[in-house]
């Protein structure tokens, strides 16, 4: 696992209106961390104009205080910039859903269900096993196929209730597809 911070999470291009960039430089002026926290949060949207991330990370992509962030989510909030919807009971990992008429990524169709999907920023330095990140054993791995191939599951199955399959029954075991061309 790397720290993806700062790292784009989805796509490169998200989409404002001229209004939106007039407003913006209003904000500006008056609440400048609120600005740049908007801008912040507009380069990390999903598809659904919403992003998951701590306060912590926040400030620590902004070089400001937790104070800063939460003073500038206000801001944004009492301007309509965006919504917050908390995960968890502390408060300080949220989900911003940002408002569609000011910055939008994809298709504006799907809007209405920003609220249940994001883009999920984490930071390596909050996680509780950060030292022992990279080193952890890999996990399990779906079997690979490639084109033409086909799954032959094979071997004694597990104890009853379980019964081996019958011939030309064999269940269809999860597993990726390769193009060959796309694989080098």
């Amino acid at each position: 696992m790397k720290n993806i911070v700062g790292k784009k999470s989805i796509g490169s291009w998200v989409q404002t209106e001229r209004a939106a960039h007039e407003a913006w430089a209003a904000l500006m002026g008056q609440a400048p961390q609120a600005a740049r926290l908007m801008h912040l949060l507009a380069a990390r949207v999903g598809n659904h104009n919403a992003v998951v991330i701590s306060q912590k990370t926040l400030a620590s992509l902004m070089g400001v205080s937790d104070r800063t962030i939460r003073t500038a989510v206000k801001v944004l909030q009492a301007g309509n910039w965006l919504e917050v919807r908390q995960i968890g009971d502390r408060g300080t990992v949220n989900a911003y859903v940002l408002n569609d008429r000011v910055v939008w990524s994809g298709a504006r169709d799907g809007i209405r269900h920003s609220l249940f999907s994001a883009a999920v920023v984490i930071s390596s330095t909050e996680q509780p096993d950060k030292d022992a990140l990279g080193s952890q054993p890999a996990l399990q791995r779906l079997p690979t196929l490639y084109p033409g191939e086909q799954q032959l599951p094979s071997g004694p199955g597990m104890p009853p209730p379980s019964q081996p399959s019958l011939d030309g029954m064999e269940p269809d075991i999860p597993s990726r597809q390769i193009d060959i061309e796309s694989d080098h």
